[in-house]
């Protein structure tokens, strides 16, 4: 099989995804999403190309992860992947998938829906509002919409400081996210799933003086074995969203709640393997190998 792996850079993530493909006997090549040139109206013969490789001619398409850009960048990029997709190319996470987890509120909604617990949260854009939110959690988080690794989280508990954030964020017409301080202890949990079965997970603890348990930011992960109603939960967080793969972050709250604190769908996976010895990229492989399977068989069927 050829596999298109989307990323802005090399680096580790692709190049063990390169390797667990390679070792199993397929081609792949890395595709920076700023390459991407679409070329329609020539008589039906649409394109979509880049330097190393034509995407439309691949078996399938791995996007590890989406860049910063602008707004028509952004959505230039992911109706790529949509484009793609209708092409009857399996797209890992898919498209749908990634508009979904990539936004913090629609998120939340999801995994409220389908019956999940979620910290409570509020979600507007006029400062008054978010500012009433503070007033009524008492400690409160401000988080941006769009974000990962613990960038530009502001915890807040006086109605002074909630209140400067606001003017930052208003200035910036920004949409205000905010969320209850859950005790937690300085602890979470990262749940690696994949195909609908949680592959491994890490407990996540949060270095001294800070309240964020990000690895990035200097938390200390370690492997963790979790109870079947927690890998149940990890796995209904996964399929809210509609992902292939994803890490989800469950928060175990001093008073024994368990919530549902994010979904991420394009997530990296370097921390958790140190931790557990797990080979990510290779179970990744075998589940996208086994959806162009699927892809395949559904159409001969069809024939």
């Amino acid at each position: 099989m050829r596999i298109v792996i989307l990323s802005a850079t090399t680096g580790w993530h692709t190049d063990e995804l390169g390797a667990a493909l390679s070792s199993r006997g397929h081609e792949s090549c890395v595709v920076p999403y700023e390459a991407l040139v679409a070329s329609m109206g020539h008589g039906g013969r649409s394109t979509l190309v880049s330097q190393h490789a034509g995407l439309l001619e691949a078996d399938a398409v791995l996007a590890r992860i989406i860049p910063h850009g602008s707004l028509e960048q952004i959505i230039y990029r992911v109706n790529a992947l949509h484009w793609i997709e209708t092409r009857g190319i399996p797209v890992m996470n898919s498209p749908r998938a990634i508009e979904r987890s990539v936004d913090k509120f629609y998120t939340t909604a999801l995994l409220e829906a389908a019956g999940l617990t979620v910290p409570e949260t509020v979600v507007c854009e006029h400062p008054d509002e978010a500012l009433a939110a503070v007033r009524a959690m008492g400690d409160a988080v401000f988080k941006p919409l769009f974000g990962s690794m613990g960038r530009g989280l502001v915890r807040v508990s006086d109605p002074d400081t909630a209140l400067r954030e606001e003017r930052t964020k208003e200035e910036l017409r920004a949409v205000f996210y905010v969320q209850r301080t859950i005790d937690h202890g300085g602890r979470d949990v990262r749940v690696f799933v994949i195909g609908g079965r949680v592959v491994g997970a890490i407990e996540r603890l949060a270095p001294a003086g800070d309240w964020r348990t990000n690895v990035a930011r200097g938390g200390i992960a370690r492997k963790v074995d979790l109870p079947p109603e927690w890998n149940d939960i990890a796995v209904r967080a996964a399929s809210a969203v509609g992902a292939d793969y994803a890490g989800v972050d469950l928060l175990p709250s001093q008073d024994g709640t368990l919530y549902v604190l994010e979904v991420n769908g394009i997530p990296g996976w370097q921390g958790l393997q140190s931790a557990t010895g797990i080979r990510v990229a290779d179970a990744l492989v075998e589940h996208l190998v086994s959806l162009v399977h699927a892809r395949t068989s559904a159409t001969s069927t069809d024939r």
